[in-house]
């Protein structure tokens, strides 16, 4: 199936009415019950999480009646929908909240993320901001753009190449094995400057839009990664894992860096990663 512009502003509208109905009315309204750990006190869900799902999918269900739908939450109860990804037809992977514990935290500081795979291939990413109501799009072989609520378009394009020095990177080491993490933390010094929104949402849309030249991952959830990594590409960036293979959504490990360009991809893995010292 090939997607056309038409096609991508219909699945932001959906995300746009998601965001509308079920997440702002609640935002810095939650009670404690409508809070929930899942692998760790790090790892929440919220009511909010589980509607904005439930009404993104139905749309985009409604929409596209063939498409496989693998929403985070769905996923947390049916693990076989990940397995989908791979071989379906036309799937939409689903992050209805990401930055939730931004957004219990009273931080405006949250996404919402779809992303539509052909046969394991991601061909359409939608990043939406509920906060300021833009929309980051790409479409693969098509570039990628930013939307404002008032329909003004922006082209998206990542950062010119830097040397290491230089580089403004967003970096979570947290999900890192030992000794990795440890060696990572030790490097970082090696870059002009390191932060972690706890948003790949708005880590991949500032990424995309040049505002910074580096993100670093370990944990490779596709919902929060296969539309970010399809907009950091489309917007002219180069990422890779680790061992520098090509990623896919149906990869759930071996890291991930996204960077301007090749060159710079190289420099920052062996800046972060080569062990230093005697």
């Amino acid at each position: 199936m090939r997607f056309a512009i038409k096609d991508a502003l219909g699945v932001g509208e959906i995300l746009v009415r998601a965001a509308q109905a079920e997440i702002m009315p609640q935002f810095g309204k939650l009670a404690a019950g409508q809070i929930r750990e899942k692998s760790s006190r790090f790892d929440i869900v919220t009511a909010v999480d589980e509607a904005a799902e439930r009404a993104i999918s139905a749309a985009l269900a409604a929409a596209y009646p063939s498409a496989i739908l693998v929403g985070e939450e769905a996923t947390e109860r049916n693990r076989s929908l990940l397995g989908a990804i791979g071989g379906a037809d036309l799937a939409f992977v689903v992050d209805p909240l990401d930055g939730t514990k931004n957004f219990v935290s009273g931080l405006p500081l949250f996404g919402v993320m779809v992303a539509a795979t052909v046969r394991g291939e991601v061909v359409l990413a939608a990043i939406h901001d509920p906060v300021s109501s833009s929309t980051a799009f790409a479409l693969r072989g098509e570039g990628a753009w930013l939307q404002g609520q008032d329909g003004s378009r922006t082209d998206l394009r990542v950062a010119e190449a830097v040397p290491v020095d230089r580089m403004d990177a967003i970096i979570g080491t947290n999900f890192l094995p030992e000794p990795l993490r440890t060696v990572v933390n030790g490097n970082l010094p090696r870059l002009a400057m390191s932060s972690w929104l706890r948003c790949a949402a708005h880590e991949y849309r500032m990424a995309a839009a040049g505002h910074c030249h580096l993100l670093f991952y370990n944990k490779l959830m596709p919902w929060d990664h296969a539309a970010g990594w399809l907009l950091h590409r489309e917007a002219g960036g180069f990422s890779a894992h680790f061992d520098g293979t090509a990623y896919r959504p149906t990869d759930l490990t071996g890291g991930l860096i996204c960077a301007p360009d090749e060159a710079s991809w190289r420099l920052a893995r062996d800046a972060l990663m080569n062990q230093t010292g005697p």
